[in-house]
This record gives structure tokens, C-alpha cells and sequence, in this order.
């Protein structure tokens, strides 16, 4: 089965601004500015991994850096990422720029130069942190107004604060545009087609003609991963799950933002039927049967390399009734392969045989020699149900009305992980044919699929025969 090759692994830093161990290593965070509030404890620790809650305000105050205080970057991650979920990042902004102003007197007419001198870098270095992290909380002119604002008041105090928020001002805006050429223009071939739209030549020879080695599909399935994976937001994760807050008089905030996350998706739909296509398409079963290998070896490859969203979609193709009902093309296939790999992502156990296979990807991308063992692509859909549970498991608001802090930090913990696995720079070069043949070649429907599964082996019983009959008049209008 293709070349042995032992397995590869995953992981890579966090921007300069986060580390993975910043965002996810609980750690005691220091005394707020203010007196706590709503019956909270003076100095309790919203990082000591213990049970821990508090009131909205009370959390945007340990968010505010003062001239002697800055909070810890784990605790910046966690509260920015759910914040959305009680409070719109714009008018979050407004009330951390105002609380700014108000404390270190940034409205009077004459600055204490020493003290900003004090307060200027903390107050850089968070909005650092929140803009590198969370381009998308800039996306309108009014929160790059509040940034303006806060800064023009520090500005004349020392120049080099100017100089720093024209350089994050341009670092903003280039990861706003490159985020804007996302994915989903790519999705537009995705659209199934009918069986009766099928080219003249069978597709079937087309990707191996294109790429006939597992091996190399397995690395450019890679790069597509990374690059769609890239464009994915961390604020994503909340927004795909926000419901309206209790106590919070407005709409949902963003429950439309995730269109890299739901283009991804697709693209492991589209692979889905992809596989299924390529290995319905042959006329003859022994084509078939070495289309079927062929993922077999690509699969075992993206396992090797820590692909194991691209490994689960190929497999799930292979697994749809459609394909899976050639007994014939499969009686011609080495099966003990598709067995072992069938096993690694066994859903029995809540996927334990896969989360133990992740973990060692994990932990080998954290010791990682080479770009290549730093590689986890996590399957997907199981990370979004995870993230689904521990969202509807625990509730936002304790009855006290305080915002339960501990569930947020389990949630930071687990997008955190993901968000320095997709950071990872794909190690093999891109070969354009192969990505374009995976963004564009022709798809079939579930009914495309079956009419051509039974096309190539016929109907066994009465259903079978009835859904084939019933096809050939709908596709190909016959009687």
C-alpha cells in the first residue's frame, strides 16, 4: 500500500502576540483595578482552574490594563472569543477605549506624561493581541474609530505610540484583505450534477491520470486543508452556536458569520462525493476495484501525514451506499487496509480509537523536528459537535446572572488548540492541477451516484429495481 512512511504529526505556534500554552495554561490573574462587584471575592484568580464566575462589567475591567497591571494572555483570549456572546466586539470596544480614557485621565487637557509613558505599551500590546487574533472585530469604520481615538489621546506623549498604531492600522487591514479572499469562491463546483450530464469520456481515469500517486494526492488533499482552514476565524466556533442572551435586550450578535466555517464543510462534503464519483464512473469492476485502492492508499497516506479530516471524508465516501453496495468491484479489492483505517475512525466510544490517534498527532507536533510532524487536521465535524455539547451542556449565566467563566475557558482550550494547528505552514509544494481537478471536477448527486452504481452492477432485489426504474425515468426520461 503506497510507501511506508511512519506517521507524521501536527501543531505550530500561535502568533507572536498568543502561544498555544498562553491561551489554554490556567495561571492566577492579578488583583482587577477595581473592587469587585455583586458579591464577588476581592483578588479571586479567573484562571485558577477552579469553579469561577462573574459579572459582565467585572470582566471587561480585568480586560483594561492600567499603568502597573496587564492582563494575562490567556485570560485576553478566553474573554474576547465569548464576550460576543454577551456583547458585541464593536460596543466591547467602545467601553474598554472609554474605561481607558476614564481612569487614566486621557480626557483632561494636560496628559501626566509619565503615567502614560507607563500605560501606552499595555494599551498597545492588548489591542496588539485583540486585532492579530480577532481581525474581524475591526471590520467597521466605528471600531477603527475607537482605536484611532484612544491612541490619538496617548499619541503626543511619545511619538513611537503613533508610529506602532500605524503599524498595526496596516497589519490589520492586510489580514482583513487577505481574509477576504477566502474559500468560498472555490465552492461553485460543487453544485451535483446529474448522471445524464456526464462527459462523453468516463471521469474515472481523469484523477489518476491527473495523479497517480497516493502519496502526492494525500500532500495536496493536505494543502487544500491547510488553506481552507487558514481562513477560519476562532469567533467562528461561538457565532455558529449563539443564541440570544436572557439578560440582553438586542438580537443574536453574528449569527451569520461563518462563512469559512460552513465553506469548509462543504469542501469535506464535496470530497465526500468526490471519492464516491471516481469510483462509481468505471464501466468495468477491476477499474473500480484499483479507483477503490487508490483512496485506500490516500487515506492511509493522510493518516500518516495527520490529515484526519481528508482520511474521514475519503472513507466516508467509500462508505456511501452507493459504492458500498458493489460487492462485486469490492470482492476484487485488498479490504484488510480499509479495515484498519475503517477501525482508526470507528465512532464507537464517542470516536475513542480516533481522539487517541489525535492526541499522538498532538503531542508529536509539540516536540516536532521537521514542518511535516507539525501537520493536525483535526476531523472536523467531530471537533464542531464537541464544541456544540460544551456549548449546550453549560449554561452561559449562572442563576446569579454571572457569566460562567469556567465553561468559556474549556471552550478557549479546545478552539485555542485549533487555531495553532491551523497555523501550520504546509511543507509540500502546491501542484495546481491536482488542487484545481479536487476544486472542479464534476460531482454527482446521491441519485447520480445510485444510477450509476446500478449502471455498473445491477439491481439485487425489488427495491433496488424500483429505485433504479424509478431514476431512469427522472434523469434520463425514460420509460
Amino acid at each position: 500500500m503506497g510507501r511506508a512512511r511512519g506517521p507524521s504529526a501536527p501543531g505550530a505556534g500561535m502568533p507572536r502576540t498568543l502561544s498555544a500554552s498562553d491561551m489554554v495554561t490556567p495561571g492566577s490573574l492579578g488583583p482587577p483595578p477595581t473592587e469587585p462587584t455583586d458579591g464577588e471575592q476581592a483578588g479571586q484568580p479567573l484562571l485558577d482552574g477552579a469553579p469561577s464566575s462573574a459579572s459582565l462589567d467585572t470582566l471587561i475591567q480585568h480586560l483594561v490594563p492600567t499603568t502597573d497591571y496587564y492582563p494575562e494572555k490567556a485570560y485576553i483570549f478566553t474573554f474576547l472569543l465569548s464576550s460576543r456572546l454577551f456583547i458585541e466586539p464593536r460596543e466591547l470596544l467602545a467601553r474598554v477605549c472609554h474605561l481607558c480614557i476614564e481612569q487614566q485621565q486621557l480626557d483632561q487637557p494636560v496628559l501626566d506624561k509619565a503615567r502614560v509613558r507607563k500605560f501606552g505599551p499595555k494599551l498597545l500590546q492588548l489591542l496588539a493581541e485583540w486585532t492579530e487574533t480577532f481581525p474581524r472585530d475591526f471590520q467597521e469604520e466605528s471600531t477603527i474609530g475607537h482605536l484611532k481615538d484612544v491612541m490619538g489621546r496617548i499619541a503626543p506623549c511619545d511619538e513611537a505610540y503613533r508610529k506602532t498604531m500605524h503599524q498595526l492600522l496596516q497589519a490589520l487591514h492586510q489580514k482583513l484583505a487577505a481574509q477576504g479572499q477566502g474559500p468560498e469562491g472555490l465552492l461553485g463546483a460543487d453544485k451535483p450534477i446529474s448522471y445524464r450530464t456526464k462527459p462523453p469520456a468516463s471521469i474515472h481515469r481523469e484523477l489518476l491520470g491527473v495523479c497517480s500517486d497516493p502519496y502526492t494526492l494525500a500532500q495536496q488533499l493536505t494543502h487544500v486543508e491547510l488553506e481552507r482552514l487558514r481562513h477560519i476565524g476562532p469567533e467562528e466556533f461561538v457565532q455558529a452556536f449563539v443564541n440570544k442572551d436572557p439578560l440582553a435586550s438586542t438580537k443574536p450578535c453574528f449569527s451569520d458569520k461563518t462563512n469559512n466555517l460552513e465553506a469548509y464543510v462543504k469542501w469535506f462534503n464535496r470530497l465526500c462525493y468526490l471519492v464516491a464519483t471516481e469510483i462509481c464512473m468505471p464501466a468495468k469492476k477491476k477499474q473500480r476495484a484499483q479507483v477503490v485502492e487508490f483512496f485506500i492508499d490516500v487515506a492511509r497516506e493522510c493518516f500518516n501525514i495527520g490529515n484526519f479530516n481528508s482520511l474521514m471524508a475519503i472513507i466516508s465516501g467509500m462508505n456511501m451506499s452507493p459504492v458500498s453496495r458493489l460487492k462485486k468491484t469490492w470482492a476484487k479489492v485488498k479490504t484488510a487496509k480499509f479495515f484498519i483505517l475503517e477501525h482508526q475512525m470507528d465512532p464507537t466510544g464517542n470516536f475513542c480509537n480516533y481522539r487517541t490517534a489525535l492526541r499522538g498527532a498532538a503531542h508529536r507536533s509539540l516536540t516536532a523536528h521537521s514542518s511535516r510532524e507539525k501537520i493536525v487536521i483535526p476531523f472536523f465535524s467531530l471537533l464542531i459537535k464537541d464544541i456544540y455539547f460544551l456549548n449546550e451542556g453549560c449554561a452561559n449565566r449562572l442563576p446569579n446572572g454571572h457569566v460562567n467563566f469556567e465553561k468559556f475557558l474549556e471552550l478557549a482550550k479546545q478552539v485555542g488548540e485549533f487555531i495553532t494547528w491551523k497555523q501550520v505552514e504546509c511543507p509540500f509544494e502546491q501542484d495546481p492541477s491536482i488542487t484545481h481537478y479536487l476544486h472542479t471536477a464534476p460531482i454527482f448527486s446521491e441519485d447520480g451516484l445510485y444510477l450509476a452504481s446500478y449502471e455498473s452492477e445491477s439491481p439485487e432485489n425489488q427495491t433496488e429495481k424500483e429505485r433504479w426504474k424509478s431514476l431512469r425515468s427522472s434523469i434520463l426520461g425514460k420509460t
